[in-house]
């Protein structure tokens, strides 16, 4: 089995709280100042207290236009994600050089060369790394990453490889539009990123440092849902495809799907010591407790990490994980979900064990 042997979050410098974020989105996603108490409400309810974004807050007014915003999408997301590397490569105490594959997943701009490759100079990377850059898997990408790299790994048991997610959410939100799911997805995104350095079982056994092994991996595309969350590509950029019936998605199938998954490894729910669970917001979040069954402890990590720094999309569960392997806590024996939902609608799960 793989193991994660370091986890690096990182976030943009310029942090504001909630209602800063919403006085100058006002001003963008409202022409005339139209439906401001409905902006603010939508906003109130996200569960988000701060947000850290790619730009200056007062840049957002003259940010005009899809290539604007994809430039300063590949500018900060170069930028963020060589930081996020760093920081991981650092932890595990290995070279960028040793980096033997690279995942790298985003769904808020898009690059060519991708990210992966531009950062092959900026890091010192080897020029015969494999990369393998991912897009449209949204917030689901930071479970299915971890999950496809322990795939690649198991051919590779002396490999390193780094899983990077770059979202960049606040690039996507949409001028003069006041449809309920934009005013929603200016409330409750942020941007950041995070590295993965992970390492094949032969690795691991050499290097002897601590980390959860990737136990399995489970994914659910459920059909007949494709409207429910996702992107239309329009000429200003990412219009974001936000259904009120997601909740509802995700309490109808979500119990079932990750009893089945776990009762594969001879667990049930109650066998989990801890979850990491996408923020997908606060009726998302409530719709999953309820599905699985969770008490309110479950999900602390979770909630907190909303209200700290947004929904960072496939960066979030990913920043929770270097919570939870990062707090120092004695983990022998430990099993871990990473859970996640995203456009499909899909969901994601992975068991780690200590």
């Amino acid at each position: 089995m793989s193991q994660v042997v370091a986890v690096a979050p990182v976030l943009p410098p310029y942090r504001y709280p909630q209602q800063e974020i919403t006085d100058a989105l006002a001003g963008v996603v409202l022409p005339g100042g139209a439906d401001r108490q409905l902006l603010d409400r939508v906003h109130g309810s996200a569960g988000v207290a701060y947000r850290n974004l790619a730009l200056p807050l007062d840049a957002y007014a003259t940010l005009v236009g899809f290539g604007a915003a994809n430039d300063a999408f590949i500018e900060v997301g170069t930028e963020l994600g060589g930081r996020a590397v760093k920081e991981a490569l650092a932890d595990a105490g290995l070279r960028p050089d040793e980096i033997d594959l690279m995942v790298t997943t985003s769904v808020t701009g898009i690059a060519a060369p991708s990210l992966d490759a531009r950062l092959i100079p900026v890091l010192g990377l080897r020029s015969d790394i494999r990369r393998v850059p991912m897009f449209g898997l949204g917030c689901t990408a930071g479970a299915a990453g971890l999950a496809r790299v322990a795939d690649l790994l198991r051919g590779d048991p002396d490999g390193v490889a780094v899983l990077l997610s770059v979202e960049l959410c606040s690039l996507t939100v949409q001028r003069d539009d006041t449809s309920v799911a934009n005013l929603v997805a200016s409330g409750l995104f942020g941007d950041g990123a995070a590295a993965v350095v992970m390492v094949g079982d032969r690795r691991a056994a050499a290097l002897g440092l601590p980390g959860p092994a990737i136990v399995g991996s489970a994914s659910r595309v459920y059909p007949g849902t494709e409207r429910a969350l996702g992107w239309d590509v329009v000429d200003t950029g990412f219009r974001i495809v936000l259904s009120a019936d997601i909740p509802s998605i995700v309490e109808s199938h979500l119990g079932g799907d990750v009893t089945e998954f776990l009762a594969g490894h001879g667990l049930t729910v109650r066998d989990v010591n801890e979850w990491v669970v996408h923020p997908g917001g606060p009726k998302v979040l409530d719709a999953a407790q309820a599905a699985l069954g969770l008490p309110d402890a479950a999900l602390r990590r979770t909630r907190a990490s909303l209200s700290a720094a947004g929904n960072l999309s496939s960066s979030s569960v990913l920043h929770q994980l270097a919570d939870l392997v990062g707090d120092g806590a004695p983990r022998n024996g430990t099993t871990a979900v990473v859970l996640a939902m995203g456009p499909g609608f899909a969901t994601e799960a992975v068991l780690l064990r200590w």
